[in-house]
């Protein structure tokens, strides 16, 4: 598993490229805006059998002719590659994870326009058995991220509800691949890798975000970190320490997997990308001993338990982390100064609030009524996505799948 894990990602990325190329490419594959009379749903298409035993894909790039692609491109050879790309991939997750079901991929869209279903900062969006990706980020994964973004999508396809819990499962199946993803997307990881192996990754984070950058070109800046060289000693190290996480990631995804809606509605209303690494951790790693601690223990105990039981994030949609926001109150409230020493006491907090006796985890959610409201209004977001009159007809069965297998 972890050989399969770890296969470098060049084995399925295209030709590597130089930043002056890749930010002329961006360029001119920026998202445009649809011109009057736009139909988002029109555009060459092709069906691809992409696994043995599962429904075809349908392959389109919508606006194709009225966007201008077709001045530069073949509608075929975009779509071919794209469907040899999403084989490699779909094997590929299945190799990893040859215990879940075939990604239900039923369409694929590379989408030229902005829109309420992929926004400007989306690299790709994963609706409902549907891929959306721009062709910028094509670009960039393929040439630069080793189509980790394809992986990551395909993924989402087989997690049963929504939330920042799957977020943190597909980031996880990115870092197996290269530890640089874990720098980038380190809200989800930093305090379970710092408080269990490695305790120089804030030094680690601070030097390969201290990096200059350009603002003049096209190319975001976290592909220009991934793309500038970096100490291979210490990325080497965090790869190991990855490795040895791997029971971590796998009870990550049991946990989204067995308790889909609670997750969802934890990781909301708390807004702690990294809860179910977290909670992970505290099941099966060894506490650290609290030691000179122990006497605030109730102390702190308290605080957390305050800020994990707030619903302002769920009820009038803040976006406080409230992790972040106990972890503060114990600097600055009971001036424990040492970030391990809050990070142990967080630790044993969330072993106290979500470990039960036999030592599997009770996804604790201490407001029912608040849970029920949480479910209803993701019922009635996904209602008003199927109303869009860009979602397709595709998109909206699956829609009506998620609903009904939704309690």
């Amino acid at each position: 598993m972890l050989l399969t894990c770890s296969l470098p990602s060049s084995l399925f990325a295209g030709e590597t490229i130089g930043l002056g190329e890749l930010d002329r490419l961006i360029k001119i594959h920026k998202p445009q805006k649809p011109v009057e009379g736009f139909d988002a749903k029109v555009g060459p298409q092709k069906s691809v059998q992409l696994l043995p035993d599962v429904e075809p894909t349908l392959f389109s790039i919508p606006g194709f002719k009225a966007l201008g692609c077709g001045e530069c491109h073949q509608a075929e050879d975009l779509l071919d590659l794209s469907a040899n790309r999403m084989k490699l991939t779909l094997e590929r997750l299945h190799s990893i994870f040859p215990e879940l079901p075939p990604a239900p991929l039923k369409q694929f869209i590379i989408q030229s326009w902005s829109g309420e279903l992929l926004q400007p900062w989306q690299f790709a969006h994963t609706t409902y058995d549907s891929v959306r990706i721009s062709p910028g980020a094509i670009l960039i994964d393929s040439r630069v991220y080793g189509n980790a973004t394809h992986l990551h999508e395909s993924l989402h396809l087989t997690q049963p509800f929504l939330g920042a819990a799957n977020e943190l499962e597909a980031y996880g199946l990115n870092v197996r691949a290269d530890p640089k993803f874990l720098i980038l997307n380190f809200p989800y990881f930093s305090d379970t890798v710092t408080a269990f192996f490695m305790p120089e990754l804030p030094n680690i984070l601070d030097r390969f975000f201290a990096r200059p950058f350009r603002e003049d070109i096209n190319v975001p800046r976290e592909v220009q970190w991934f793309l500038m060289p970096f100490d291979e000693g210490e990325l080497e190290k965090l790869k190991g320490q990855i490795e040895k996480m791997e029971p971590l990631l796998k009870e990550v995804e049991r946990l989204n997997r067995k308790f889909p809606i609670e997750a969802a509605y934890l990781g909301e209303q708390t807004r702690a990308l990294s809860l179910l690494l977290d909670i992970a951790a505290a099941k099966l790693m060894p506490l650290p001993d609290l030691g000179a601690l122990e006497s605030e223990r109730e102390e702190a105990f308290s605080i957390l338990e305050q800020q994990f039981n707030k619903l302002d994030n769920t009820r009038l949609g803040y976006r406080v982390d409230r992790k972040r926001e106990g972890l503060m109150i114990l600097t600055y409230r009971m001036k424990i100064k040492d970030p391990q020493k809050r990070l142990a006491l967080y630790f044993h907090f969330l072993k106290d609030r979500y470990i039960g006796p036999d030592g599997e985890v009770n996804l604790k959610v201490s407001n029912e009524e608040d849970l029920k409201k949480f479910v209803e209004e993701k019922r009635v977001h996904i209602n008003r996505m199927m109303k869009s009159k860009n979602f397709t007809e595709i998109e909206r069965k699956g829609a009506e799948k998620m609903l009904q297998a939704t309690p």
